[in-house]
């Protein structure tokens, strides 16, 4: 093993000609690691999801506390090439106020998502894009419910399934935004015929339509697009009940 690897006992391998130098980045989740350090998953630009430990982080004097924070963006430096890279620089880039109340829980909603349905290393700069849009969009003032329906059709699309929003599946002719349609996740919209019954992806016209402009004003829209994307994750990617979507239903009720 050359001067440049460092392995310690816990098999972190920190490899200064492996060395990710400022790379945009934000914390999905982390952890206690030993006495003093942090075992992160971030969320990447350039690299996807990678696993990284800060070591000392903990430490009242260290240069990484209080800074590695879940939805802040954040400049990274790390070196390795195993599954556990070394962490060894993270700035603070601002320009997203904290969190608070409904917002931070929805953003925990987009973490935990991430955290079921990424694969490590595997890159992907447009939905980090749409994730850092998202989060802005949490912020005071921002429509959250609307936030969370472009993320997760953006996520959808990504991932390689494709939302198709805007013609009949059968006939390819425009839908018409006051009919109802059924919308089947291998195909796309199909007029319903009456002797159906109602589906769970059951929606006007108009709700696709608006979702295509990514407009989610319409209390219909916004009701129906809801249902139908969380619908579309279930099937597609096979994902049980995310915790935080559970907590956030409780809150509703109260």
């Amino acid at each position: 093993m050359g001067t440049a690897d460092r392995i310690d006992e816990a098999g972190v391998t920190g490899d200064d000609r492996r060395r990710e130098l400022n790379r945009p980045a934000f914390v999905l989740h982390s952890r206690p690691w030993k006495e003093t350090s942090l075992m992160l998953e971030l969320f990447t630009r350039s690299h996807g999801r990678i696993s990284v430990v800060a070591k000392g982080a903990r430490r009242p004097h260290s240069q990484l506390r209080g800074v590695l924070m879940a939805f802040a963006p954040l400049q990274v430096t790390w070196s390795g090439k195993g599954e556990l890279r070394l962490l060894h620089a993270a700035e603070w880039q601002g320009g997203i106020p904290q969190l608070s109340g409904v917002a931070l829980l929805c953003g925990f909603y987009l973490n935990e998502l991430l955290m079921k349905v990424l694969a490590h290393e595997d890159p992907h700069e447009r939905l980090f894009d749409a994730y850092l849009e998202a989060i802005r969009s949490l912020t005071p003032g921002g429509r959250q419910a609307a936030a969370l329906r472009r993320f997760e059709r953006r996520l959808l699309v990504e991932l390689g399934y494709a939302v198709a929003l805007e013609h009949d599946a059968a006939s390819g002719v425009p839908l018409r935004p006051d009919e109802r349609y059924r919308y089947h996740p291998e195909r796309g919209a199909l007029p319903i015929d009456r002797t159906d019954g109602d589906g769970p992806c059951d929606v006007l016209g108009k709700t696709l339509i608006d979702m295509a402009q990514d407009d989610y004003t319409d209390a219909v829209t916004a009701a129906e697009s809801k249902r139908l994307l969380r619908h579309l994750i279930h099937h597609h990617l096979g994902q049980p009940e995310l915790q935080t979507r559970l907590l956030i239903k409780e809150l509703q009720q109260i």
